[in-house]
């Protein structure tokens, strides 16, 4: 099943008719910042154009790496409409277990083109293929039992060890981060590939968001590792070796 909240890209489109955009703020994008930017209209064309195209090869790869792996590749793609948040999209799971890729207006806005919001949903989309939520959620729990089980064996308090485990669960968590995301980008680049979507155009859009840099325990990876790991991934598709 295909569902898309089309509704809500069509708000962009006539935003008069549905909520006024809120005067610019430090959560707001202006549009003089970006010579590039599109126009709302444009925008979310190109977004619904994109999920038109990329969803059954998104569905199709999902079903092709998960055969012997339990796991629903039937997506939704959704989109938060709130215009106060940063540019963000992000993968998720509703109360049946589908796998829900989610954009806001920020990001459908700040996307040069069709490229860009391609290569970012199937990045997002790569996520769940390849199970990375379930991952952190496994490196989660065995942070919190490590450091809870250390604190409990020297003889902490109860106070001590329960802060102990939610430590140990944030810290497990973001132990293997920066290596999903880069599998992600890896295989997100090999479906914007199969969709006929270039993958160097769409991954451009690292070169205008915050560099997260080289971090200790960070969430991701500095942008030039994902836009290298990219580029390698490429070159392999080009040569046939993935």
């Amino acid at each position: 099943m295909r569902v898309v909240f089309v509704s809500l890209c069509l708000c962009i489109l006539t935003l008069a008719g549905c909520a006024q955009m809120p005067p610019t703020t430090s959560n707001s994008i202006p549009a003089s910042t970006d010579p590039d930017r599109l126009s709302y209209q444009a925008a979310a064309m190109n977004f619904i154009t994109v999920v038109d195209r990329m969803q059954p090869v998104i569905e199709r790869e999902c079903r092709d790496r998960t055969r012997h792996v339990v796991r629903n590749c039937e997506f939704r793609i959704m989109v938060d409409d709130r215009s106060d948040q940063e540019p963000n999209a992000f993968q998720t799971l509703d109360r049946r277990g589908r796998p829900i890729v989610a954009f806001n207006l920020a990001l459908i806005a700040a996307a040069h083109n069709q490229d860009e919001l391609a290569f970012v949903m199937a990045h997002e989309a790569a996520h769940h293929i390849e199970g990375h939520l379930q991952s952190k959620e496994h490196d989660a729990i065995a942070g919190a039992s490590m450091l809870s089980s250390i604190v409990a064996a020297s003889g902490g308090s109860a106070s001590a060890v329960r802060h102990a485990q939610n430590m140990g669960a944030e810290v497990g968590a973001l132990t293997f981060a920066k290596d999903y995301e880069l599998q992600a980008d890896r295989l997100g680049t090999v479906i914007t590939w199969d969709a006929g979507y270039d993958p160097l155009k769409g991954a451009q859009f690292f070169a205008r968001i915050p560099d997260p840099g080289e971090v200790f325990l960070g969430s991701h990876p500095a942008n030039a590792l994902r836009i290298d790991m990219v580029k390698k991934t490429v070159a392999e598709l080009k040569h046939g070796t993935i």
